[in-house]
């Protein structure tokens, strides 16, 4: 083999200033990842709480104004300014009287292709679901996502049944998902004929979700009218 076909080896200092570029280069990009994320966090977090906001209108109709609360030791409930704490926060719903038209809470589970985030509308004095709308979903296009449009599914939380047993310690019937056309009974969920592991996913979830809730709220109702009062 000639001489000129011999793989000559790299020098030293070739192999020293290509680390260093390497190294400076990365360096850079987390920077630049850093400095991105930190700028559009604000931006973020404030379009979260306008779309949570709206949301809040959309599951208790016939609302002028919203207040946080969040569930505090006691199991009372204590109204805060911000966030709060994840999974202990629930918003009130004041009519244009002042008075207390229902609670809009946040629940999640999953569904079939991942987390579902929906929030829904409870009303303590007819005991029931009456909104409910879908904050975060990644459900296949056309199937999945009719949980977010199917009227006749959408139909199930305008009144759907939450009432609690005799001392008001749980629920009388735990909210469940049927299958489309068996509904029989008000705390049932008909789900969707296409999409049914995730209209499932949402009768499941309101069903965990209403069992904590609802004794919580309904035991609780003066927290919320003396504090909306203020």
């Amino acid at each position: 083999m000639s001489d000129k076909n011999q793989i000559q080896p790299t020098a030293p200092g070739n192999s020293g200033k290509m680390l260093q570029a390497m190294v400076g280069i990365g360096i850079l990009c987390a920077l630049m990842i850093v400095l991105t994320f930190q700028g559009t966090a604000p931006v973020i977090k404030k379009n979260k709480a306008e779309a949570l906001e709206k949301a809040i209108f959309k599951v208790l109709p016939g609302i002028e104004k919203t207040k946080a609360f969040q569930l505090g030791q006691n199991d009372n409930f204590v109204q805060i300014e911000g966030e709060g704490e994840e999974g202990k926060v629930v918003y009130a719903g004041y009519g244009a009287n002042g008075e207390l038209v229902g609670l809009a809470i946040e629940a999640s589970g999953q569904g079939y292709a991942d987390i579902l985030r929906i929030l829904y509308g409870y009303d303590p004095g007819k005991q029931a679901v009456i909104g409910f709308y879908v904050l975060e979903s990644k459900e296949t296009p056309g199937l999945g996502d009719k949980i977010e449009k199917d009227p006749n599914f959408l139909a199930n939380f305008e009144a759907l049944d939450v009432s609690l047993n005799e001392d008001q310690s749980a629920l009388k019937n735990k909210v469940v998902p049927v299958k489309s056309g068996e509904k029989e009974n008000p705390w049932e969920v008909d789900c969707i004929t296409g999409a049914t592991i995730s209209s499932r996913a949402i009768g499941n979830i309101l069903g965990e979700s209403t069992q904590r809730w609802a004794p919580l709220i309904y035991n609780n109702q003066e927290d919320f009218v003396t504090q909306g009062e203020q």
